[in-house]
């Protein structure tokens, strides 16, 4: 069994900041590949690995494949969060600035509260919107020096809707029944690496090999950590806390990315990346951490199940709290 939805447990909490960490650097490796591969071909590349990798440790934990509604749950889920919205963000990426496409990720926490509220999963509270502007305040601030230019309507329009797909990716992942993250990634990321490679061959992109040996190297970070590693960690979340308080994670990437490209590229932390780093800190607290707590009943599962397996292979449901108690 879990602990209770909504509730920050130590293991819950650790997941939630390997999103982060992971994501945050998945920002330097996208770019290092798309300077060299077109991006929907290495997208449907990097989910069809990451796919293999995750069907060999299904076949070594000897987890079942989801089924019946769960199985459809992962199908949209793949669909909407591994193939829409990377095709979105990619093609997005290869003209709009980090800074542009931080502030509109930004918006998912929001967007997602707003969404789970329409479909009657959450409700709309203070707390999650104080949250989410902070955050957006603070990708603001982080980007402000980056905003500037002009940008092809197309790929301002790609960089909008993504944000939204994103946001209700994780409402169909705690709305289905609950499975094992290794088994709904498999379903979902061969699901959506199909729709990626059909839109890559439709669009006449070339599916050619890195040359580079620094693509290669940012090939391999995400395909094992940044897809493999990321999305186990997602699911282990959004399963556990509500899904607009796991969209944390989004806002708080950029931050990361930043304090990389600071050590890595020496590049200078200003006054500007400081306060914004506040302010994303801080609205992620208001919205995800700062939460009554209250004590645990039963230690979370360390091997990343969402659900206690049954005789029949399949995953028992935990008894889902009220709306209102949830996150």
């Amino acid at each position: 069994m879990n602990a209770p939805n909504g509730q920050v447990d130590g293991v819950t909490l650790g997941a939630f900041v390997g999103t982060v960490v992971i994501g945050g650097s998945n920002f330097v490796a996208v770019k290092v590949t798309v300077d060299e591969l077109d991006p929907l071909y290495g997208a449907a590349a990097r989910f069809f690995l990451a796919g293999l990798v995750f069907l060999a440790i299904l076949v070594a934990m000897r987890v079942p494949l989801p089924r019946g509604h769960a199985l459809a749950g992962a199908a949209v889920y793949g669909a909407l969060g591994f193939g829409i919205a990377y095709a979105l963000m990619y093609i997005a990426l290869v003209e709009l600035t980090a800074g542009v496409a931080s502030v509109l990720m930004a918006t998912v926490p929001v967007l997602t509260l707003l969404l789970a509220a329409l479909q009657r999963m959450e409700p709309i509270t203070l707390r999650g919107l104080a949250g989410g502007a902070l955050a957006v305040a603070g990708i603001a601030v982080l980007s402000a020096r980056s905003l500037g230019g002009d940008i092809p309507f197309r790929y301002l329009l790609a960089a909008l809707v993504a944000p939204i797909v994103i946001a209700e990716a994780a409402i169909v992942a705690k709305r289905f029944p609950k499975t094992h993250p290794v088994g709904t990634n498999v379903v979902g990321m061969f699901v959506g690496a199909a729709l990626l490679a059909a839109t890559s061959l439709a669009l006449g992109e070339a599916w050619t090999l890195p040359r580079d040996g620094a693509t290669w190297i940012a090939s391999a970070w995400l395909v094992a950590a940044g897809s493999v590693g990321l999305f186990w960690l997602f699911l282990f979340v959004v399963q556990r806390w509500t899904a607009s308080a796991s969209t944390y994670s989004l806002p708080l990437m950029p931050v990361v990315a930043i304090g990389l490209a600071a050590v890595l590229a020496d590049e200078g932390i200003g006054w500007l990346e400081a306060a914004g780093g506040l302010l994303v800190i801080a609205g992620a607290y208001v919205g995800v951490l700062r939460r009554e707590r209250r004590p645990a009943v039963v230690p979370a599962d360390p091997g990343g199940c969402v659900g206690t397996a049954v005789g029949d292979g399949s995953m028992e449901r935990p008894e889902a709290p009220p709306a209102a108690a949830r996150g």
